[in-house]
């Protein structure tokens, strides 16, 4: 006879969204700071995606985008560490 393997332990979710954040292992502090990142994407991705037919101004508006995409991956990084400092000064 087969012996089932358990794969994961039951968890208790009965304190809804706070539960979950920590079963993730994420705060609300860095879900916002996810969702930002992730604006921020959107928004080079926009850019990237409107170039013009002009050589110069297309490439100025692309490395624009570049370095945006550029700080939305590292704010979705490290945004967290980066934040926590703030918002856990001690007076």
């Amino acid at each position: 006879m087969r012996a089932f393997i358990t794969l994961a332990k039951p968890v208790d979710m009965s304190g809804g969204f706070s539960d979950f954040f920590k079963t993730i292992g994420m705060t609300g502090g860095g879900l916002v700071t996810k969702g930002i990142a992730a604006v921020i994407a959107i928004i080079a991705l926009r850019m990237l995606l409107s170039l013009s037919h002009d050589p110069k101004g297309a490439l100025r508006k692309g490395s624009m985008a570049l370095g945006t995409l550029f700080v939305a991956v590292i704010l979705a990084l490290y945004g967290s560490e980066l934040f926590s400092t703030v918002t856990s000064a001690k007076s």
